[in-house]
């Protein structure tokens, strides 16, 4: 039975019953396939494509036209999946024409139904501006990768008090300003809950503890496909990397004996 495509109705709805959104990163057409069968409420092509895709060192190299790039291959599945694309660094905070230039690159060659980008505080307004520009934002809160040498790296966020008042504040200014849901990063599992409980908007945590709406892990994590490191917060599912190793070594020695291709796998 076919999948009615998920919108931002039906998630506000999910956050208004209480049931749980279920979020993964997805890069290309098979992996979009494989997460929409698997019955995900949202995707994201997300900039950490530098990184598990693309083998950059961090978030901040990867450009406008490689998100672009990945997004429609990604659309191409047609996802019933909401389809979020992140904006990349400097693709926003030059300014609010830049940004909802961008912005609407994203839904108008890319396909994607919304995009999110970084920040609280100077991005409010940026965030107002493109969402009166007629396209979706969602924020993102805590730790920021794309700003990570700021925070002090890759550590978590709002543990004292004013840090912790800091990301509620920020929280309810970028609902105000328009944005359809949050997702926070790296922030102790209290404050992620009281902002959950205070905020209208879904509010998807990674790394933020189990009271969120709902969930987002990277998908080369979920499965064992990346393993420079692992975040704390992900739970591995699967270990397809040793799986693949091993199918790609078993090929190569049956080339190499002869053995592959037999009979079955040739014409007469």
């Amino acid at each position: 039975m076919e999948r009615k495509k998920v919108t931002l109705p039906h998630l506000r709805e999910m956050k208004m019953r209480g049931e749980k959104i279920a979020m993964v990163t997805a890069y290309d057409y098979p992996t979009a396939l494989l997460a929409d069968r698997a019955g995900m409420d949202m995707l994201l092509v997300g900039d950490s494509l530098a990184m598990v895709v693309l083998g950059y060192e961090g978030t901040v190299p990867v450009t406008m036209e490689e998100m672009l790039h990945h997004t429609k291959a990604v659309m191409r599945a047609r996802p019933a999946a909401f389809v979020v694309a992140d904006l990349p660094f400097l693709s926003y905070q030059v300014g609010r024409e830049e940004a909802i230039r961008n912005a609407g690159r994203f839904l108008k060659e890319g396909g994607a139904d919304a995009v999110k980008l970084e920040g609280g505080g100077a991005m409010v307004p940026i965030v107002r501006a493109v969402v009166e520009a007629g396209i979706p934002v969602m924020g993102h809160l805590g730790l920021t990768p794309q700003t990570a040498s700021l925070l002090g790296g890759f550590r978590v966020q709002g543990k004292g008090a004013e840090a912790a008042e800091r990301i509620m504040a920020d929280a309810k200014a970028l609902e105000e300003a328009g944005a359809f849901s949050l997702v926070l990063e790296c922030v102790p599992s209290a404050l992620a809950a009281e902002i959950t409980a205070q905020l209208k908007i879904p509010v998807i945590g990674i790394g933020a503890g189990p009271h969120c709406d709902g969930q987002v892990l990277v998908f080369h994590d979920l499965v064992g496909l990346f393993d420079r490191f692992l975040p704390k917060f992900v739970k591995r599912y699967a270990n397809l990397s040793e799986e693949i190793v091993a199918a790609l070594s078993q090929y190569c020695q049956e080339v190499r004996t002869g053995v592959f291709p037999g009979e079955e796998h040739s014409f007469k």
